[in-house]
């Protein structure tokens, strides 16, 4: 090891968190040719979008049998086509198996089972006084907008990892947006915009001049051919209504 390199630093490394914007798929079934077509489909729609990314297998909605599943064959399609799969959510003990096998990451579900209330309450339970008041809740403060003034160009990406992103400029083709809640654009909006990537599905995309190569809430997208028919190049906002992309006129209530 170099001796001037252990002077600067003792290890050779740091760990340290990281927000990561994943892309999921959720697999209904496996078929191995079925598979690679329906991919291929997906990617025509818009390849600048899926070159290169990583993506998790989700399994939560997953409907074969398990041992249908060949998490090896999944990722050598992906691969084929610039997909990278790094890890699988898995919903029970062997398809965490399979995927160890595959040297995946395993993810935790999409979502949290509550436990069931008890039929009754317990009657040993002590009276509230004002010796014992419950503490007061404290509100917590919404996380700040993130603002930028300047024109988003082509190549370049914003990320508001916590609350709203507002630009009170342009967002030309080939530059991509990105934030937790929702995505304000005081202009035309070319490029691509992706809102709600923690999972909220309320957050919503505003813009004065829909002309977008693809938005996206809570990973739920639709390319420019899609909104060509709603508003294009007219002040337009996105939401996402019972698991489907809407876009309406800024106008309408």
């Amino acid at each position: 090891m170099n001796t001037t390199a252990t002077t600067s630093a003792e290890q050779s490394f740091q760990l340290k968190s990281a927000s990561v914007s994943l892309t999921a798929l959720e697999l209904y079934y496996f078929e191995n040719a079925q598979f690679e077509a329906d991919l291929r489909d997906k990617i025509s729609q818009a390849p600048g979008f899926f070159k290169d990314i990583p993506l998790i297998i989700s399994l939560d909605k997953y409907q074969g049998p398990d041992r249908e599943l060949d998490f090896f064959k999944i990722i050598g399609t992906c691969r084929r086509h610039n997909i990278h799969v790094i890890g699988v959510r898995a919903a029970n003990d062997d398809q965490r198996r399979l995927a160890r096998g595959a040297s995946l990451a395993l993810l935790p579900g999409g979502t949290v089972k509550e436990k069931p209330a008890p039929a009754e309450a317990p009657d040993t339970a002590p009276a509230t006084t004002a010796d014992s008041a419950p503490a007061p809740e404290i509100a917590s403060e919404a996380a700040p907008a993130k603002i930028i003034s300047q024109t988003v160009r082509s190549g370049q990406q914003v990320y508001a990892p916590e609350g709203d992103l507002v630009i009170l400029a342009p967002v030309q083709a080939g530059a991509e947006v990105l934030a937790a809640g929702n995505i304000h654009v005081y202009g035309p909006l070319r490029g691509r915009a992706l809102a709600g990537i923690h999972g909220a599905e309320s957050a919503r995309i505003f813009c004065q001049s829909l002309e977008a190569e693809l938005v996206s809430i809570a990973g739920h997208y639709k390319i420019s051919e899609d909104l060509q028919d709603a508003g294009w190049k007219s002040p337009m906002q996105i939401q996402l209504r019972d698991d489907v992309l809407v876009a309406a006129p800024l106008d309408r209530a």
